[in-house]
């Protein structure tokens, strides 16, 4: 069973957003310690990880204003074995009901705390599996902890929502794509988390998925006026709050620098001819030219209006 805030007894409601509330002040404090002292011992002995996270995410949060935005109960008492559980957490029946799903959770009576630290350049949402140990007391400790960002480049998930539907109205897939990308990013706080307004925007995502995007398992071509390129990957990367979209092709071995510059160039820019809105939509390119045979790939950042007039220059080095 799922209990969300405004079905939580006053008591409990308090109890667990201090409990998370302080969790979230060491990590915030950059306390790894303190987080481990207070987290399950299944999780405690393998804290590397979570240890990692918080002393990256340190310098960005610790002037940050903590608040707790989420808290759901998740009762799984009654379970007899670990299992995969899913949780219904709302009014049965209601447009608002939020789904919970949990692989291989062990009995036991868990909750889930979403909080943001706003207040500085790089927002971002703590999320806290939380679980009542010992069982039927008022302490509750860290079973797992995830983090993401609450905006990039300075916009917020339904912005890049907005975009995305911009473009696929423009019949622009390809560019739609990583914006509704983005906005999954930025609005779902876990991965295990999903809503009605969620699977909307999954299935918005999934009818805007362009033919020509390179996946792990079917890389697509792309013809230049350097001949024809395989693509193996296309995503997007923050770099300094701004975007770029990063691109990796195969390139034939032993080339030199001109050569592979003169690729990458040219990758770029039958890009931009046939996807026009990639001009707009980023800030600049990244590409990278993977030779086989071990050979270091060639790799050549432009902002989107120098593209166009890039030419290889003469003795530049990969």
């Amino acid at each position: 069973s799922c209990f969300t805030q405004s079905q939580m007894k006053p008591d409990q409601r308090t109890i667990l957003a201090q409990s998370a509330q302080m969790l979230a002040a060491n990590v915030k404090n950059g306390n790894a310690a303190g987080v481990q002292a207070q987290t399950i011992p299944a999780v405690a002995s393998n804290f590397g990880g979570i240890a990692n996270t918080i002393q990256a995410m340190n310098a960005s949060i610790q002037r940050a204003t903590l608040t707790v935005d989420l808290l759901y109960v998740l009762d799984a008492s009654e379970l007899k074995a670990p299992q995969d559980t899913e949780f219904f957490c709302g009014v049965a029946g209601s447009p608002l009901t939020v789904t919970v799903t949990i692989p291989g959770l062990p009995p036991g009576k868990y909750a889930l705390a979403v909080l943001h630290a706003t207040g500085v350049e790089h927002p971002q949402q703590l999320s806290m599996i939380l679980q009542n140990d010992p069982p039927n007391s008022a302490v509750w400790k860290l079973a797992g902890f995830f983090t993401k960002p609450m905006t990039i480049d300075g916009h917020d998930g339904l912005w890049f929502w907005r975009q995305a539907r911009t473009y696929a109205a423009q019949k622009d897939d390809f560019t739609a794509s990583f914006f509704f990308k983005q906005a999954q990013l930025l609005l779902q706080p876990v991965d295990f988390l999903s809503s009605p307004n969620l699977q909307k925007l999954q299935k918005e995502t999934e009818q805007n998925q362009p033919s020509e995007m390179p996946t792990e398992t079917q890389p697509v071509y792309l013809h230049t006026n350097a001949g024809q390129f395989q693509l193996t990957d296309v995503h997007v990367g923050d770099f300094n709050n701004q975007m770029d979209l990063i691109v990796t092709f195969n390139s034939p071995p032993n080339l030199n620098p001109v050569q592979a510059r003169q690729q990458v160039i040219a990758v770029m820019q039958a890009l931009l001819q046939q996807h026009p809105g990639l001009a707009t939509a980023f800030h600049g390119m990244w590409v990278h030219a993977s030779a086989p045979g071990g050979q270091s790939p060639f790799a050549l950042e432009l902002p989107m209006n120098q593209i166009q007039s890039a030419a290889p220059a003469p003795g530049e080095r990969s």
